[in-house]
């Protein structure tokens, strides 16, 4: 972009997008925000974030227009429609899209984009809502690489950016992300269970095992979760499970069998069907104990 980014509209405040549009506001920038749910984006006010009542709206007079919405339906109707946030935006803006979303919908928003004359990066982040809180978010970024490092002093509010390849690029990375995610949540809850099962203290357990191998961020912060049982959304389930399914469908649409991913994805599928689709992804070990309700110890041979 050849001028300084002053104007940023935010479409979508919820546990991600709220922080994120916070830290925007705190830094300086002047920040124009749209959610589905109004009072959402309203109670950012007192950081001094204008709320508004469309995301075309919000996009009016924009130098950069930053979108988290919830999914690849809502991101390609709020922004390609008719009257969406891609035909207001003025030329030579900047479009990054934050949301997980598949590949294919990434490409095409931003093939969309740069035919309106505007910068385009799909660059969805990981870090949860701590990280969007604290400023901390890992942000994969795809697009031309000069695009993305002329909105460094955007990223640098919200995280650490990495281009990593053209358009669709972060969001193939994201879901390669999430794929990690999800299983280790997996096997830290199946860990514990074991634990538990076996008689010994999970939160003892889980204190034993860190600074070890089996050591790590979701280790840590997830598994301190299930020890605790507090479930609050950081990461729902549902989108959990949006994202593992997103990216097994492109896995096999490039004819790869994914196994451990194909799993994961079941057991976040039925935690969902189970009504805990609203629960942090954590959650996970809930599936777990409902499995094991009715299983029976054996003899060892």
């Amino acid at each position: 972009m050849a001028e300084a980014v002053k104007r940023i509209a935010v479409i979508g405040t919820g546990i991600m997008g709220g922080p994120m549009a916070g830290r925007l506001a705190d830094a300086g920038f002047q920040v124009i925000a749209w959610n589905r749910t109004r009072d959402k984006a309203d109670a950012l006010s007192s950081r001094g974030v204008v709320s508004v009542g469309s995301a075309a709206e919000a996009a009016v007079g924009a130098d950069v227009v930053i979108c988290m919405l919830s999914s690849g339906l809502v991101c390609e109707d709020v922004l390609l429609g008719s009257d969406g946030v891609v035909a207001t935006m003025k030329s030579g803006s900047a479009l990054v899209v934050m949301s997980s979303i598949p590949v294919e919908t990434a490409v095409l928003i931003g093939k969309r984009a740069v035919e309106r004359g505007l910068a385009y990066s799909d660059a969805p982040v990981s870090g949860g809502e701590k990280g969007a809180r604290e400023g901390t978010l890992a942000i994969m970024a795809g697009g031309v690489e000069a695009d993305v490092m002329a909105l460094s002093a955007v990223f640098a509010c919200l995280g650490r950016v990495t281009q990593v390849g053209p358009a669709g690029s972060g969001t193939l990375t994201k879901l390669a992300n999430q794929l990690i995610v999800a299983s280790t949540i997996c096997a830290v809850a199946e860990a514990l269970t074991l634990a538990e099962r076996g008689g010994a203290n999970p939160a003892r357990v889980r204190e034993a095992l860190l600074g070890g191998f089996a050591d790590s961020t979701i280790f840590r912060q997830h598994g301190l979760r299930m020890v605790t049982g507090d479930f609050r959304p950081g990461g729902p389930a549902k989108y959990q499970v949006k994202d593992t399914s997103t990216a097994l469908a492109f896995a096999h649409s490039r004819g790869l069998r994914l196994p451990v991913g194909e799993e994961v994805d079941r057991l976040y599928q039925a935690m969902v069907d189970n009504g805990d689709g609203d629960l942090d992804h954590s959650g996970i070990i809930l599936e777990l104990r409902r499995m094991n309700e009715t299983a029976q110890p054996t003899a060892c041979a």
